[in-house]
């Protein structure tokens, strides 16, 4: 009998995370979205019956570890990590007088929080035992850095290497990881009011089914053969790399 997947979506309450967590619930999935701010969450939950709601601000330490608490008692059988949430700050470096704390809490977004995040949740996600997926969104922005918002390309490029990195530490347990790059999509992701890129329905009809196979998954300028075939040869070259330097990876749990 196939199971009823669990499904969290961090940054889920708009934009391209709500987009993936609709599709995901048209699967018959339950699917709980986090966001930071209980308004939007109201409202996506009014729209969308059955959706559940957490607030939580991926930027700060301990809301992510209320978060994983509240996610191992409500949703024990969780098998679907996105870690979406973000935020994008379009000033240059020569431009930015932003204090210190506005800047970091980007990249804490960006890259701190899905790497603790999982960090907390991979145990629950091998403890089952069953298949398992982590999707990690990225951007474009990660391979060609964006001069209109640096320290956001800089974070996607750090999680694009993490993610390679996890996939290759769960290689031998039930979790898949998948990366998956947007390239300019249309969500209020920089604050803008004029947002432009692609629709994000567009996007989502796209890339959605491809969730549940593929390794890194693109779309546009992100998902052409001469992007594919560079993501291959990026994997070959890592493979081939991490043969000469053996480290720890994660055990799949013994058989019941």
């Amino acid at each position: 009998m196939e199971t009823r997947s669990n499904v969290l979506v961090t940054g889920g309450s708009r934009g391209i995370g709500l987009a993936l967590a609709q599709r995901y619930a048209r699967t018959g999935a339950r699917v709980m979205v986090t966001g930071r701010h209980a308004a939007t969450l109201r409202r996506a939950a009014r729209d969308n019956p059955g959706m559940e709601t957490v607030v939580s601000d991926i930027a700060d330490p301990a809301s992510r570890t209320e978060l994983a608490e509240h996610v191992v008692q409500v949703m024990p059988d969780l098998d679907i990590v996105v870690n979406n949430a973000g935020i994008q700050r379009r000033v240059a470096l020569a431009a930015d007088t932003a204090p210190w704390t506005e800047r970091a809490r980007e990249v804490e977004i960006l890259l701190g929080g899905p790497v603790h995040l999982n960090d907390l949740l991979i145990p629950v996600l091998l403890a089952h035992g069953r298949p398992a997926t982590i999707v990690n969104v990225t951007s474009g922005g990660a391979f060609v850095p964006q001069p209109f918002a640096p320290l956001y390309s800089a974070a996607k490029a750090a999680l694009h290497s993490y993610t390679v990195n996890l996939r290759f530490a769960l290689r031998d347990t039930a979790v898949r990881v998948t990366e998956l790059i947007p390239p300019a999509v249309a969500t209020t992701l920089s604050g803008l009011n004029d947002p432009h890129g692609a629709s994000v329905d567009d996007f989502a009809d796209a890339v959605f089914p491809k969730l549940a196979t593929d390794l890194e998954i693109g779309f546009g300028p992100t998902g052409t053969d001469e992007f594919r075939t560079a993501r291959r040869q990026e994997r070959d070259t890592f493979t081939a790399f991490a043969a000469r330097f053996p480290t720890a990876v994660y055990a799949a749990p013994p058989a019941h």
